[in-house]
């Protein structure tokens, strides 16, 4: 698919067709991460976590945290 950039105020937009917005699960509410390397843009949609999904983060952390706290201690000394 090819774009043209569009004219906001000082500043150049791209809009995004709604099947993509869909297809990639984005609103007009959806945070991106912009990444380049200098010859291409890469529009990355941040997800919020979900509570189930913090739930499973800290949970692997207390468990990493029992099991190697006492370790890391020691090599912080």
């Amino acid at each position: 698919m090819i774009k043209r950039l569009t004219r906001v105020g000082n500043s150049q937009a791209l809009t995004i067709d709604k099947p993509i917005l869909e297809l990639l699960g984005m609103t007009a509410d959806t945070q991106v991460e912009i990444q380049t390397n200098g010859h291409s843009l890469m529009l990355t949609p941040i997800k919020p976590q979900t509570d189930e999904r913090r739930a499973a983060v800290r949970k692997a952390m207390e468990e990493a945290n029992a099991l190697l706290g006492p370790v890391l201690r020691e090599l912080a000394k």
